[in-house]
């Protein structure tokens, strides 16, 4: 046995007795006739001493170095009074090291492991093995642990099976592009690693799983940022008989509970607000609205008479009251300008409200009561700014939607003291591609609200709405899901509107169009992301502090050294060539 306790573990109640702890050398002391190093491992630290009347213990003491693996067996005692280090649950007490054996040397590390300093990300995961020693990266590595177990444990209790799907699946790009895999025993045919276990889980329940849940690993081929990753964890569920208020009831419990027992702030008392689609996007030009402070959008009047053109000719003129920002500089008005901008807005109008005076480049092609009216339906007090878009009544939400949230930062209007949760349901079933076209909303899989919304798809389908919910904590998307299409005929109605006809959609979806001909149950679920939940406890912004061997932002592994180039016997077996494409000059 290496050990007989951890380096967590000692404390009054093992005084006198000889114990064996090993680890890692944390620090190193040297007093002369007394050597000191706190040993770590994953429980804790544990003060060593050695005397130098004590040896060969001292002078292997004296020897060892920062990350030096140690074993030490001696006798603990009480710390003397003075010394002792109420921070540490061990620190009422020390070993007194009676053999030291050295069970591996340590290079100097890379960065320090006993600072939590900052360190170039790449260099963190090139020497990930030490990073994962740093307080910072155990704790979320625990943390991640205690959530994932605690979803098991609570689902379990809830009567639902775990069962892993298939990580081989066939190839059909409906969202993101696939990761391929080639498939030696049939030459020229891929399989595809799954961006979801979608169909799969559908096909559970007709098979009468009835609760099914899955801490599934995902993949897609999209580009690299902040909260999004080549692959990613999470939270699959799926469950029979069941309308969009019995699964966003069962996500509600269990994600208030995670909240409770694992963030460092509560989330809001009560009930979870409820928004559609529609009444989100109009109060706050974000479907995953933010509700640690207000700032909501408003429709600004009736500008179809008025000189402003640009106004006149809107479908909507919406606005945002920046509180207490009548003096804001011009490169602030043009910083939030440009966010505009990348919602498709033509530009950004401003009314700086100065006590009786109002100032704006465009109130000389306004009459005074339009101008009046923007204060009114803003809200304005004196010393507010209000922003105004003309546009679309989408794109003109989606412009100040994110002007908002940047406000929310750079004021410091967001209330640190509570998470905010809340669900967006009804979203649209169908949206237009930037050519002209027609794709799914959410997933294709999606249900219509009601028949008068599929019958929509025939009429008008931008109106027609679905049973996709998703969930928001503090204006992330921490998931989401949909009540499923459980009929074969609707379904091909659904794929026909994106311009898949019943023999392709045979082809690309066979085995669950099938399935829905034995008799499916209606069924719901949702897919939430853990790393983005862990995330969200942790108070951390980027994805990859929450998983134990992330990639770089350009998705390069320099743990592993990859992707990498494959031995041309592999190739030649698999019967595949590289191109490499030639780069534009």
């Amino acid at each position: 046995m290496l050990r007989t306790h951890t380096c967590g573990q000692p404390d009054k109640a093992l005084i006198g007795e000889t114990i064996t702890i090993a680890g890692w050398v944390h620090r190193r002391r040297d007093h002369g006739d007394l050597t000191f190093i706190d040993l770590r491992d994953r429980y804790g630290i544990t003060q060593v001493v050695a005397s130098a009347s004590g040896e060969p213990a001292h002078a292997a003491l004296a020897a060892v170095r920062s990350e030096w693996v140690l074993q030490i067996e001696g006798r603990v005692r009480a710390r003397p009074e003075g010394t002792r280090n109420p921070k540490l649950p061990t620190g009422e007490v020390e070993l007194v090291a009676g053999r030291v054996t050295v069970l591996n040397e340590s290079k100097t590390p890379p960065f320090y492991v006993n600072e939590e300093t900052p360190v170039d990300e790449t260099l963190r995961w090139k020497y990930r093995y030490v990073d994962l020693r740093r307080e910072r990266s155990r704790e979320l590595m625990r943390l991640r642990h205690e959530v994932v177990d605690h979803i098991r444990r609570h689902l379990v209790g809830q009567g639902f099976w775990e069962i892993e799907t298939t990580n081989l699946i066939r190839s059909d790009p409906t969202g993101a592009r696939d990761f391929v895999v080639p498939s030696r025993y049939y030459p020229g045919r891929f399989w595809a690693l799954p961006q979801s276990p979608q169909q799969l889980k559908q096909i559970l329940m007709v098979g009468g799983v009835d609760k099914y849940f899955q801490i599934a690993r995902c993949y897609r081929d999209e580009d690299p940022r902040a909260d999004r990753v080549y692959e990613h964890t999470q939270l699959d569920v799926e469950l029979s008989f069941v309308d969009p208020e019995d699964v966003t009831a069962l996500l509600e419990e269990l994600y208030t509970g995670i909240f409770k027992k694992f963030a460092s702030k509560p989330m809001r008392p009560g009930a979870w607000p409820r928004f559609t689609y529609a009444e989100a996007m109009r109060r706050y030009g974000s479907d995953r609205p933010d509700l640690r402070f207000g700032l909501e959008l408003v429709d600004l009047g009736d500008f179809t008479s008025s000189g402003l053109g640009v106004f006149r000719d809107a479908e909507a003129v919406r606005g945002l009251r920046v509180p207490g920002k009548a003096d804001a500089s011009r490169r602030e008005i043009e910083a939030w300008e440009q966010l505009a901008r990348r919602k498709g807005a033509k530009g950004l109008a401003t009314f700086a409200f100065k006590g009786s005076d109002v100032e704006s480049r465009v109130a000389k092609f306004l009459r005074p009561a339009e101008i009046s009216s923007i204060g009114a339906a803003s809200g304005a007090q004196p010393g507010d700014l209000v922003l105004a878009v003309a546009d679309s009544a989408h794109v003109a939400s989606e412009a100040l939607g994110l002007i908002r949230e940047k406000m929310g930062d750079e004021l410091g209007l967001a209330d640190a003291s509570a998470h905010a949760a809340a669900w967006v349901v009804e979203f649209p079933l169908v949206e237009r591609t930037p050519e002209g076209g027609w794709t799914f909303a959410h997933n294709p899989f999606c249900a219509p609200l009601a028949d008068e919304d599929l019958a929509l798809l025939d009429t008008d389908p931008l109106r027609a709405r679905s049973k996709q919910y998703d969930m928001a904590v503090d204006g992330k998307e921490l998931g989401g899901g949909s009540v499923r299409i459980h009929r074969r005929d609707v379904q091909e109605r659904v794929f026909a509107q994106f311009g898949v006809g019943k023999e392709e959609a045979a082809l690309r979806f066979g085995a669950l169009l099938d399935a829905l001909e034995y008799g499916a149950p209606p069924s719901g679920g949702a897919g939430l992301g853990i790393d983005r939940l862990v995330m969200t406890l942790a108070g951390t912004e980027n994805i990859r502090e929450v998983q134990a061997f992330p990639k770089t932002q350009t998705g390069f592994d320099p743990l592993l050294d990859a992707p990498a180039e494959i031995d041309p016997a592999l190739l030649k077996e698999l019967g595949l060539q590289v191109v490499i494409p030639t780069k534009r000059t």
